[in-house]
C-alpha cells in the first residue's frame, strides 16, 4: 500500500504580520516551529521503521524549515520542487493583507475562472498554479519508494488531491480542499486495484500537543 502524507507548512510570520504570502519568503514563528516537531513526530508514528521514505518540499524557506524536521527524523535528504509552491501574489507579496484586499478581483460565480485576473500585477493565475503542481504529481507518484512525504502550502492541497485521483486540471476550476496550517492530508493507493484513496484531508489533531 503506497502512503503520500501532504503536510501544509505551520503558523509563519505573514501570518501574524498581517501581510500577504504568495512567494514572500517569510520564516516559522516559534509556535510554527514547535508545530513542525509535532508534524514530523505524527509521520513518524504513522510510517513504519525500515521502509522507505522520500521527502519532497516546496523550496521556500518556510516549507524548507518543516522538511527539515522531517528529514531530520526520518534520516533522509528533502528534494526541494519550485513547483510545489504557493501561488504568486506579485507585487502584493510583503505587502500589507489590506493594501491586497483593497485590489483584488475574485473570481466570478460562472465562466472562465482558472486564468482570471486577479487585479495585481505580477499575480500568478490558478491556472499557472495548477499545471505546475499538477506536474510535480506527475512525477512523485511515478517513483517507486512506498512513503512520499510532500511538504507544501495552504492552497496547494486542493491540486496534489485532484491530481492523485486523477481529476483533470480543468476540473479545479471551482475546487478548494485548503488544509489548515500544519496539516497531514494522507493518501494511499492500494497494491491489488490500484484504487487511490483520500484517507483523511487536513487533520491536526497531532496539533493538540
Amino acid at each position: 500500500m503506497r502512503g503520500v502524507y501532504v503536510i501544509t507548512h505551520p503558523e509563519v510570520t505573514h501570518h501574524v504580520e498581517g501581510v500577504a504570502g504568495g512567494w514572500h519568503d517569510s520564516r516559522p514563528t516559534s509556535v510554527g516551529r514547535r508545530a513542525a516537531v509535532s508534524v514530523a513526530q505524527a509521520l513518524r508514528a504513522q510510517i513504519p521503521y525500515g521502509t522507505g521514505v522520500e521527502l519532497f518540499s516546496s523550496d521556500l524557506r518556510r516549507t524548507r524549515r518543516t522538511a527539515e524536521e522531517v528529514a531530520e527524523l526520518f534520516g533522509v535528504k528533502p528534494i526541494l520542487d519550485r513547483r510545489l509552491r504557493e501561488k504568486s501574489c506579485g507585487e502584493a507579496e510583503g505587502r500589507p493583507q489590506e493594501w491586497l484586499d483593497r485590489r483584488f478581483v475574485p473570481p466570478p460565480a460562472a465562466g472562465e475562472r482558472l486564468e482570471h485576473d486577479e487585479g495585481v500585477k505580477g499575480a500568478g493565475t490558478k491556472a499557472v498554479w495548477a499545471q505546475r503542481v499538477y506536474a510535480a504529481m506527475e512525477e512523485i507518484p511515478q517513483r517507486s519508494c512506498e512513503h512520499q512525504i510532500i511538504v507544501t502550502h495552504g492552497g496547494s492541497p486542493t491540486f496534489v488531491v485532484a491530481a492523485w485521483v486523477r481529476r483533470p486540471v480543468e476540473s479545479v476550476a471551482h475546487a478548494g480542499f485548503r488544509a489548515p496550517s500544519g496539516s497531514i492530508t494522507t493518501l494511499r493507493e492500494d497494491d491489488l486495484f490500484h484504487d487511490r484513496q483520500v484517507v483523511s484531508l487536513g487533520a491536526t489533531r497531532h496539533l493538540d500537543s
